[in-house]
Parts: structure tokens; C-alpha cells; sequence
């Protein structure tokens, strides 16, 4: 079955990773469905039946995102609140659509990969932060998988634009591209 790619970036035109990132997915349409939640919903009205129905229908599920204030973009959190319902991702007996499912995320991370630990600027690192969603998962009883991440830079002023993740190399992106295609392959 196909993998559903769930592309959460409330401004994906100005991106440069994860709109690089849904374009390699798109190259490959017999084994990538790529899913982008603020195109489709642009006014936050998510309809769940049609979203469950789409998460049914593939294989595994990969939710990419850009950090936002060390945790997801707010539409993004919304989907989890509202599609990973009790008696259909967890709870009763038919609350199962997830169990066993393989589950991962692909995060752009803006800042330095130093700076995510504990010694770093942020006191923690990218995998305890992102502990909620890997608890998520495991509640649900799916195949939680970790994440793949792309560390960038911050401007010269030590902050990161919001909507956008700093300059990349060309040659970085390519790289990060084909390797975040990699990791999802061999989920």
C-alpha cells in the first residue's frame, strides 16, 4: 500500500525544505500519496470522516512538518486532536485503525543541531521534544518509527523567520531530499 505524507506548513510556497521535500514524494505517485492539510483546509474546517477515510486507505503515514515553537504548526495539532478519535485510533474494540501501523515524522528543525541538546542553546533535544508525538502513537498502538529531521542555521540576528527555514545549500537540500526518501522507503 501506498504511503500517505501529511504536509503540514502554513506557508509551503516559501518553503525551501518542506516544500523540496513534498516534491520528491510527488515524483513518485504509485508510492506516495502527498496530503498538504493548510491546501486543503485553508480555513482550519478539517472534515474527519474524509481525513480517517484517507489515512485507511494507505499503508503507512508520515506526518512532515516544520518545528513551530518546539512543537507542531497549529493545524497540524488540530488533525491529531480531532481525526485520532476515541473508537477509531484508540479506545474500543474497533478503535484499531492505527494499531500497528507504521508511523514516522519528517521535521524541519530551523535551527543548529547543537543547539538541541542538553547542553545546547534549547536545554533538550529534537527526540525529547517530539516525545508527545512518539506517545501519540504508542497509545494508538501504531509501529511508531522516529523521525527524520533537517537541522538549518538561524539569521545573523539569532532568530528564524517564521514561514521559512534559512538558507540551505543546493547541494543540502538534494541531499536531505534523497535521504528523508530513503528513510520513508525503509520504514
Amino acid at each position: 500500500m501506498k504511503t500517505l505524507v501529511i504536509v503540514t506548513h502554513p506557508s509551503i510556497e516559501t518553503s525551501v525544505i518542506n516544500k523540496r521535500w513534498a516534491e520528491e514524494f510527488e515524483k513518485y505517485p504509485e508510492k506516495y500519496t502527498v496530503h498538504e492539510l493548510y491546501k486543503v483546509y485553508p480555513d482550519g474546517n478539517l472534515d474527519v470522516e474524509k481525513e480517517q477515510k484517507l489515512v485507511e486507505s494507505h499503508g503507512n503515514l508520515v506526518l512532515q512538518f516544520p518545528i513551530y515553537w518546539f512543537n507542531c504548526p497549529p493545524l497540524l495539532k488540530k488533525w491529531l486532536d480531532d481525526v485520532l478519535a476515541y473508537g477509531w485510533a484508540y479506545g474500543s474494540n474497533e478503535g484499531d485503525k492505527l494499531k500497528n501501523r507504521k508511523v514516522a515524522l519528517g521535521v524541519s528543525a530551523g535551527i543548529k543541531k547543537g543547539d538541541y541538546s542538553e547542553i545546547g542553546r534549547y536545554r533538550y533535544t529534537l527526540e525529547q521534544i517530539l516525545v508527545p508525538f512518539e506517545t501519540t502513537f504508542l497509545y494508538c498502538k501504531a509501529d511508531y518509527r522516529s523521525f527524520f529531521a533537517f537541522y538549518g542555521t538561524e539569521n545573523e540576528a539569532g532568530e528564524n523567520v517564521p514561514g521559512t527555514e534559512n538558507e540551505t545549500s543546493a547541494s543540502e537540500l538534494e541531499k536531505s531530499a534523497q535521504d528523508y526518501l530513503d528513510f520513508i522507503y525503509n520504514l
